[in-house]
Parts: C-alpha cells; structure tokens; sequence
C-alpha cells in the first residue's frame, strides 16, 4: 500500500511534464517563429517550381502572376534562394533549438546568443527577398559572378549566415554547460551530433564569407570594379558542397536516433553513428573542386585530390544505410516481424512522421548513387550544365532532407501547438505522392541530362533549340510536378488544420529518442572534440590552403558586374 501512495496518478504525470516544458517556453517560442517563418518560405518556393515545372512541359504559368514576377529567371531564383537557403536553415536552427534543449534537459545557457541570431536571420531574410521579388537579384541561388544582384541580397543573405553562427554558439555554450555540470558522462547522441553539425557549418561558411566579405558585398556597393570570378566561385564551393551536409546531417540525427524510436526498437549502434558525424566534420569541406572540374585555372592535382576526398565522404553515408536498416530491423522484429524481410511489413507504415522519413531514406538512395556519379571526372564532363544536377538535387534536399523535414514536423508542429495532429491519413497520403512525384521527376531530368545533354538553368518550354525526343520525359516530369503539387498542398493544410483546428493534446508529445544497443559502451575518442576539429582544420588547410594562396596572390579582380536580365 505503501508503494501504491508514492505512485503518481496519471494527471500528476501530466503535470510533471507540463513543469517540465514550462522551463523550454524561450526556446519553443524561437522554434515555433523559426519553423513558421521556414514553412512560409517553403510554400512561395514551391509554388514558383511548379510554375517551372509546368514551364518546361511548354505550359506557361507565370502570365497568371506577372507583373508580381516578371520573368522565369526572376522565379528560378526566387525558388532556389527559398527552399535550398531560407527554408532549409530557418528549419534546421529551429529543429536544433527544440532538440539539443530536450536531448540535454536543461534551457538554453546563454538565450541572448539565439535572440540574436534570430533577429539577424529575420533582418537577412528581409534584405535578401526586397531585390529578389523587385527582380534585382536574378542570379540565381549560387549566385555566380559576373552575373550582379543589388547590395542587399549580398548583405542580406550574409546575416542569414550571421545569424545561424549566432544560434550554435548558444548551442555549443549549452553544451559546454552541460559537460561542466556532468563530468564523466557521455554526451547524449542527439546533442552531440547537432553541435557537431553546426560546428561543419561554422567552418563551411567561412568560404562564403571570404566571397561575400573580400568580393561581392564591396563590388556591390561599387566600392570595388571588379571581381575575379574564378577566385569567387572558389570561394562559394568552399562553401556550396558542405551546405549539402548541413541540410542532410539533420535528417541523419532523425533517422539514428528518433525512427527507430517510433518504429518501436532501438538504434543499433551508438558507436557507428558518433563515427558518421565526426566523419562528415572532417570530409564535408575540403571537396568543392569536383564542382569545379570544367573550370580553367585549377591544376589537374588539386581536382584530383577533392575526388579522392568527396569519393571519402560517401564512405559515412555508406554506414548510415547499414546502420538505420539495422535498427528498422530490429522495430520491426520487436514487433513480430519474421524471415528476411517480413519485418518491412510490420514497421508503422500507418504513421505519417515514420512513413514520411522511410520514404526519404529510399529516395536518398538514389540521391546518393547520383551523386558519386558526379565525383567522377569523365561522367562529369558529360551531365555537368544539364538537367541531371536538378534531377540529383531534389533526390538530396527536394527528397531526401524535406520528406525527412516534413516527417519531423508531423510529431514537432503537435508537440510545439499543443493539438493532435490533423488528419493523419492525409498526412500518409501527402507522404506518399511526394515519394512518386519526386522520384519521377528526378527520373526524367537524369535521363534527359544524361541521354541527351539538355541544359539545366534554362527555359527549355521556349528553347529553340528543343528536340521532340525530350518530349516523354518532359511528360514524366510533369506528371511529377502535378503529384508534388497534390503533396504539397496537402501538407500545408495538414499543418493549418493542426495548428487551427486540431484536437488539444490529452498529454504532451515528447520527442522520440530511442536508446542503443551499444549505448553503455562508448570510447571516449567518440566524445572528444579537439581531434576531430583539428583534423578537419588540417584537411581543409591541406585542400585550399596552397591554391587559395596562389589565386589570392594572383588575383585580376577585373570583372565588371552584368545583369543579363
């Protein structure tokens, strides 16, 4: 009886929990302002490519919104800038904000630091969408040189970049906290692998900084004449590839340690995962040539060096796949599933956030296949300018990363709101047309790039040059585009229905952590920092030091600016 009297009743246990998030109100209101402010973005981008989608089936969309968008070049940056930099790290930030917090169970040690990189990601945002929606900043989102957009873009995306530095110094200040306040203990894997995530983009970013600092912020503001564009572009690779990994690292951190929670196991090795990150911290950066292999003025070596080094990075991605199918296999053994592959059929399809994220971890297959295609030299030569790089793009961020980022959403907008998730059979339905509509048309833009060279970056509905036999994968591609659009649609009401009309939550939703195997028996080399940030100091010094030091050097920053339309 005595036992029965210190057991707590269920509405205490829901008082507890209710305690207990009441000390996260800082960081769930940063979470919630950056989700939103990442999903706003997200539906603008969507919108304008399905309008290039439609484009390039010779359907012309854009006469229903001109003069809002003036051209498809205006809309084509516009969509690139929306979803690969403002959708992905609004979301990313807010992500980390609720995850690193509740993996550490304990606030935010410095919240000033996420204030202000908040309120510089806004005010970047704000500068950034004045000239690309007054269509002075048609340079799409890489934004090469010669090609000029007007200062503020320049600036504007510098403090979107600013402002994410500031949030992981608050992370990493939290996490400095908690290993003074837990000496001994093994960092928990969620908030280790974050920080280790925002630490690759702490260095990553230094490249863009350089470009926009040195180079285009000044000749912008015609402080400067000219630029020396090899020299830029250098600098935005430093930056560009890493930036693949800073969206996919935080769909990895779901994939390892919160689906095999809601696939009902455990994560299969602790160990193997912690290797993955600090393995991508060493060899996200110093791999920006082989996007470069076309360009005159790069010595044969130093291409040849990055391919070894980006053939090196698809090496942790290879253990990830081994790694998450282990630990689905052992969900859905634990679930009663039998023989070889049974247990597929007892995973918790009927669950919209774990479907959304097993689909992306399929698509991300095929993603990853195309993109060590792209390492290589000579099948570079060949699909480098065509559509086989969109095709492989939205296998990576289109797929892989939102399909993992929509799944999230579907447990975090709840946990964040405070209702019931709204409609979960529209939200499998939602998963399941963004799976077919993507991989149609990534299918179709591989298959035009590769089989017959057409151009990526281009009106090809209007292209002069446009041969029939494009004609059924331009078809297949469309088909894609009109279930992405079905998808899209259904998850911005599913996310609207939620937030306005779902039912109040019984109980709090708590963030899926799942325990491993191994979790008793991690080294302590797999939670020490300073030789892993050492060594990828030394790879990128390796990789870019000498070169950056001869273009430096040798610099002819006589480009002017040209705004070709």
């Amino acid at each position: 009886m005595a036992v029965q009297s210190m057991a707590q009743t269920p509405d205490e246990a829901v008082r507890d929990v209710h305690a207990a998030e009441a000390r996260f109100a800082l960081e769930n209101t940063l979470t919630r302002w950056l989700i939103g402010i990442a999903m706003v973005a997200l539906s603008i981008g969507i919108l304008l490519g399905i309008f290039q989608g439609f484009e390039h089936a010779g359907l012309d969309l854009y006469r229903f919104i001109r003069p809002a968008i003036k051209d498809y070049y205006q809309g084509l940056s516009l969509h690139g800038v929306l979803n690969a930099l403002v959708w992905t790290t609004f979301f990313i930030v807010g992500f980390f904000t609720l995850a690193i917090t509740r993996s550490l169970d304990r606030p935010l040690s410095h919240p000033w630091l996420n204030v202000v990189g908040f309120v510089l990601m806004v005010t970047g945002l704000v500068l950034t969408a004045y000239p690309l929606w007054w269509n002075l900043a048609t340079v799409l989102y890489t934004f090469y040189p010669p090609m000029q957009a007007d200062w503020t873009f320049y600036v504007g995306l510098t403090l979107i970049v600013v402002g994410s530095w500031f949030a992981g110094y608050g992370f990493f200040a939290t996490l400095i906290r908690w290993r003074k306040e837990n000496p001994g203990k093994r960092t928990p894997f969620i908030a280790l692998t974050a920080n280790i995530t925002m630490a690759m983009w702490q260095l990553a970013t230094l490249g863009v900084a350089a470009e926009m600092l040195t180079q285009l912020i000044p000749w912008s503001l015609g402080l400067i004449e000219g630029v020396d564009p090899l020299l830029a572009r250098t600098y935005f690779w430093f930056t560009g590839h890493p930036l693949v990994y800073f969206w996919l690292l935080p769909a990895y951190i779901s994939w390892y340690a919160m689906v095999p929670k809601q696939a009902g196991g455990k994560l299969f090795s602790e160990n193997l995962g912690r290797l993955v990150f600090w393995l991508f911290l060493l060899l996200s950066t110093p791999v920006g040539f082989h996007h470069q292999y076309t360009d005159p003025g790069i010595p044969t070596g130093w291409k040849f060096l990055h391919a070894i080094l980006t053939y090196g990075v698809a090496f942790p991605s290879f253990i990830t796949a081994f790694t998450v199918c282990a630990s689905l296999e052992l969900g859905g053994r634990a679930r009663g599933g039998k023989g070889w592959f049974g247990w597929i059929r007892r995973l918790p399809w009927n669950d919209p956030s774990y479907t959304a994220q097993n689909l992306a971890m399929i698509l991300f297959a095929f993603g990853g296949i195309s993109g060590i295609t792209n390492a290589s030299y000579n099948v570079n030569l060949a699909i480098h300018n065509t559509t086989w790089v969109p095709g492989h793009f939205h296998l990576t961020v289109g797929a892989a990363v939102t399909l993992t980022f929509f799944g999230i959403a579907y447990w975090m907008v709840p946990k964040l709101s405070g209702r019931q998730l709204f409609g979960r059979r529209t939200a499998l339905v939602q998963a399941w047309t963004w799976f077919f509509g993507m991989l149609l048309f990534a299918n179709a833009f591989h298959l035009l790039g590769l089989r017959f060279g057409v151009p990526r970056r281009t009106m090809l509905g209007a292209a002069p040059y446009r041969d029939p036999a494009w004609t059924p994968f331009l078809m297949e591609s469309l088909v894609g585009v009109i279930l992405l659009t079905i998808s899209a649609t259904l998850f911005f009401y599913v996310i609207l229905m939620t937030v306005l009309a779902g039912k109040k939550l019984t109980k709090p939703v708590e963030m899926p952590v799942a325990q491993a195997l191994d979790q008793d028996k991690i080294p302590a080399w797999l939670d020490s920092w300073k030789p892993w940030v050492w060594g990828a100091i030394f790879l990128i010094i390796l990789a870019y030091g000498p070169i950056l030091y001869q273009f430096i050097s040798e610099m002819q920053p006589t480009s002017p600016g040209f705004r070709v339309w």
